[in-house]
């Protein structure tokens, strides 16, 4: 007889190769009689996909959203593990009204998007994408065809977000030699000099004196559309740009207007507002030599793969033992 079910569940391009290893997680950890189901997603089996989860004890997912009408319908469900470190698929206001704890991994990649990060940030300052494209499209061997930049130990960092991600590139840019200014109002000013970061009191300083800003922000409702024509306006260098925080931290629209006008020098982007694949033919970043646009892959790593498989299995694991204290972290707050 079942007595847990756990449903594992996302859209078919998002989710793991395999999914043997996370079952094996959550049978080891709550027994043989635990039923796991594995459902690839779709909007328009969305009401199959609520009829599966009725009598589901948790589930495991990315990017499907959940709204309060949906949690209703889950009579039965404790926590919600998410294997990416947003939670913003759902509203945890109404999960906490249902007492259904919601967990995100935390902590799984902060390797990983730090180097994607250093990687893009050379590639745009070195004109790296329009020479390989004029060469292999166009033949054209020149290297004047981009304005040259200074060297990066000349250069100067802004960075949103002094969290795990946002310190650990701090740390490599440090080792390249540049100077490094950061913005996080939820880090005492005490962290900023250890890491020999400089404060920045508010988001304009950053917009003054950098000439590459990168975002890792968590994205919650005070940055919802944080960079937008007022901002791209206020950074005086013309910098280059990094997201790989959130998509909807950017307006798109005055993100490209500022790309147009020469507010920005380049952009790279690792996040969009619509990262839906059947979507990306009409993906506005394409095609330009000062942008590198990449499908979400900051993350991807054999190491980062495996760390992301056992702590979002774990999560429910320990949460359904009662074993709270062991999640690696709740969102959630309720008795």
């Amino acid at each position: 007889m079942i007595e847990i079910k756990i449903v594992i569940a996302d859209y078919p391009e998002l989710m793991m190769p395999s999914h043997e290893e996370e079952i094996e997680i959550i049978k080891n950890g709550l027994g043989e009689k635990t039923e796991v189901v594995v459902f690839e997603y779709q909007d328009s089996k969305k009401e199959e996909f609520l009829e599966i989860m009725k009598d589901a004890d948790a589930l495991l997912t990315g990017f499907i959203k959940l709204g309060g009408e949906d949690l209703d319908r889950m009579k039965k469900l404790k926590i919600i593990s998410i294997n990416a470190t947003g939670y913003n698929i759902l509203n945890i206001g109404e999960a906490n009204k249902r007492k259904i704890a919601v967990s995100p991994v935390g902590e799984y990649c902060t390797i990983d998007v730090a180097e994607y990060t250093i990687a893009v940030m050379l590639a745009l300052v070195k004109n790296i994408k329009g020479y390989v494209r004029n060469l292999e499209n166009n033949y054209v061997w020149d290297y004047q065809l981009f304005k040259p930049n200074n060297r990066i130990k000349n250069l100067t960092l802004g960075i949103f977000g002094l969290g795990k991600i946002g310190s650990a590139v701090s740390m490599r840019a440090k080792a390249l030699g540049m100077n490094i200014i950061a913005y996080d109002p939820y880090v005492s000013p005490t962290y900023f000099e250890n890491l020999s970061v400089k404060y920045a009191n508010t988001p304009e300083e950053i917009y003054e004196n950098s000439d590459i800003i990168t975002n890792h922000m968590n994205l919650n409702e005070t940055n919802e559309k944080f960079f937008n024509y007022e901002s791209f306006k206020k950074m005086k260098k013309n910098p280059y740009f990094i997201n790989t925080g959130r998509g909807e931290s950017v307006v798109d629209e005055d993100l490209l207007l500022a790309l147009k006008e020469g507010l920005l020098k380049g952009v790279a982007l690792d996040v969009f507002s619509d990262e839906r694949p059947e979507n990306q033919k009409n993906n506005p970043y394409l095609n330009m030599d000062n942008v590198i646009a990449t499908p979400h892959i900051a993350f991807y790593s054999t190491s980062s793969i495996k760390d992301l498989i056992k702590t979002s299995s774990l999560n429910i694991v320990n949460y359904l033992n009662g074993e709270k204290h062991k999640v690696f972290k709740l969102v959630t707050n309720f008795d």
